[in-house]
């Protein structure tokens, strides 16, 4: 109910945007995932956290003025991203090798910004729609993943327009622990952390 409600909201916030023919454009760029190294032992493997990819995103956004200096700016962006493990076999050793999982998700950032001239502050909330994802964790026989069909996370950073060019810098945290979609024998494993990254931006508006 709370990802309909979200996906609901996110579209109508587009649909008042286009009817009221406010700015408008697309976006793309890079992120830099925010993951610290960290192993976890379970049913005799060891799977350790070893690199965080850059990953990059690409979609929409549309801004709505709400008076001199405020504005909204719901987005929809198509992001992928990937994380490299260490995995061991702790019990015969057959299995020393760093594999590679990699995550699709739809971003639904609803950002509520302030404009100063061409400085731009936002933050808001953003949801994350599970697409797709490919593991060659998969080669642990007993390794497993269940995504949730949504996630909730939020945004915040810096913005600079020139002319109808728009960057955006922005720090972006979840509030699920990372790993909670991996399971090893049937256990889930829990890191401590919650996923983190940056996310660089460039765009044209209309």
């Amino acid at each position: 109910m709370k990802r309909i409600s979200f996906l609901a909201f996110a579209i109508l916030c587009f649909a008042i945007t286009v009817n009221a023919q406010i700015r408008y454009g697309f976006r793309a760029g890079l992120s830099s995932s925010q993951l610290n190294s960290e192993t976890i032992q379970q049913n005799g493997v060891s799977v350790a956290i070893k690199d965080a990819n850059y990953g990059y995103h690409f979609g929409v956004f549309g801004r709505v003025k709400l008076g001199e200096h405020m504005y909204l700016q719901p987005e929809a962006a198509f992001n992928s991203s990937s994380v490299d493990f260490q995995v061991t076999d702790i019990g015969d050793g057959f299995m020393d090798e760093v594999l590679t999982e990699k995550y699709r998700n739809l971003d639904l950032p609803l950002m509520v910004g302030y404009k100063l001239g061409p400085l731009r502050l936002e933050a808001g909330p953003t949801g994350h729609v599970y697409v797709a994802s490919k593991s060659e964790l998969e080669e642990i026989g007993s390794y497993d993943r269940r995504f949730n069909d949504f996630n909730l996370g939020f945004q915040s950073g810096l913005g600079l327009d020139i002319w109808k060019i728009t960057l955006d810098l922005r720090y972006e945290g979840n509030f699920q622990k990372f790993g909670e979609h991996m399971t090893i024998g049937g256990e889930q494993i829990n890191f401590s952390q919650r996923p983190a990254r940056w996310l660089m931006t460039v765009g044209f508006s209309f």
